[in-house]
């Protein structure tokens, strides 16, 4: 579908259902339209949200690189339908990266649907999901790019995140104590990641995340957003860790990377698996972030159709952020991250040193932020990266 096409239909819905219900105005950042069908049995909220971002680059020995461009365009629907125990998301891309992709494994179409799922909440706290969404992996991947911290995610969620896939997840929720709250998630997935349409290659995708919170929920899912906004009057902090497995896996990371042909066009299949230990940590103006991943794969090397030798992506990442949010919500904010690659693949670390400054203007919802980071490299040249990024959200 043309982009032009896609933008005329998302209008026309808009303009037609404002026509025939209701609509309820909304504050800044809470959706462009809240709509609620005449007989309460569906709610529609309709978003959307830019992020432009300018960015240069010094490499040691060669010449500066500076790039403008649209990071995200996105259009954002929510609501229930029939009852609020059935809700919905529908998220579309519009940038050249939100996009990007196109290949025999999408139909040679762009990959316009980031989410399209429902979630049902169909006995107590148990929630199923069905449809194409993240996968309950790294924290900071969950993060939603709206949210963050600093200007771009890391090297480590570069690298190892497990990201979008379409399939099944089952959420779950309890308390042992007043405080103390333990959160289940268990998903099934077709392990290539998001639209593809050619079916499954290989095997599925399982993965599994416990997540411990002993001082109770943050405030506005506050373990899932950048920076400590709601200057939490008490310490909270949440401990997660996931284990993801995909059986006869394609892809040089998981469910992410390229697809692994080899000498004779077929695919090279193995088993993948990753582990995630993360937590987060906030109180009043302080935040603090970390993250721990590791891959490895049962037949890690192939041979491709060029009788190159290639390899599936494995090692381990380190990932350590922090931040101060002062009164008038300006916030500086360090990161540190470790890449260390298995020496059977290659004999190369990474470090990534990160130090930002934001002005949330509206929370995240109208916000700056810049950031300058150095990336050491073991057997290349280093690099000096500078970003500035306006956020703004319907």
């Amino acid at each position: 579908m043309n982009i032009r096409y896609l933008l005329i239909a998302i209008s026309l819905l808009a303009i037609n259902s404002l026509r025939a219900q209701e609509n309820q105005a909304s504050k800044f950042g809470q959706g462009l339209f809240n709509l609620i069908g005449k007989d309460s049995t569906f709610t529609m909220k309709i978003g959307a949200r830019m992020q432009f971002l300018a960015m240069s680059s010094w490499q040691e020995g060669e010449a500066n690189e500076s790039n403008f461009l649209v990071r995200r365009a996105r259009f954002k629907f929510d609501g229930f339908a029939l009852t609020p125990k059935l809700k919905y998301k529908i998220e579309l891309g519009a940038s050249n990266r939100d996009i990007a992709g196109a290949s025999e494994y999408t139909s040679n179409a762009p990959r316009y649907i980031l989410d399209a799922v429902i979630k049902w909440n169909f006995h107590k706290n148990f929630v199923l999901w069905f449809g194409q969404t993240k996968l309950p992996g790294n924290r900071e991947r969950i993060i939603s790019s709206a949210n963050m911290q600093l200007v771009d995610r890391s090297l480590l969620n570069r690298r190892f995140n497990i990201d979008r896939d379409l399939g099944i997840q089952l959420r779950h929720h309890f308390n042992i104590s007043d405080t103390f709250i333990i959160k289940e998630a268990f998903a099934i997935s077709q392990g290539e990641g998001r639209n593809i349409t050619s079916g499954n290659i290989g095997g599925h995708q399982y993965t599994t995340r416990i997540e411990f919170l002993p001082f109770g929920n943050f405030s506005g899912n506050g373990d899932y957003v950048g920076s400590s906004l709601q200057r939490e009057a008490t310490s909270k902090l949440a401990i997660g860790v996931t284990y993801d497995y995909n059986n006869n896996a394609v892809k040089t990371r998981s469910n992410q990377g390229d697809y692994m042909i080899n000498e004779n066009g077929d695919f090279h299949e193995t088993n993948i698996s990753t582990l995630f230990i993360d937590a987060m940590f906030k109180y009043k103006g302080v935040s603090f972030m970390a993250e721990y991943a590791n891959r490895n794969a049962d037949d890690v090397f192939y041979t491709n159709e060029d009788n190159e030798i290639k390899a599936v992506q494995i090692g381990n990442a380190l990932n350590l952020q922090a931040g101060y949010l002062f009164k008038k919500n300006w916030e500086i904010s360090g990161r540190y991250t470790n890449i260390d690659w298995n020496k059977r693949i290659e004999n190369q670390n990474e470090n990534q040193y990160t130090i930002g400054v934001s002005k949330y203007i509206v929370g995240h919802k109208l916000k700056v932020q810049s950031d300058i980071s150095h990336l050491e490299t073991t057997n290349s040249n280093n690099e000096l990266m500078y970003r500035l990024q306006f956020e703004i959200h319907f």
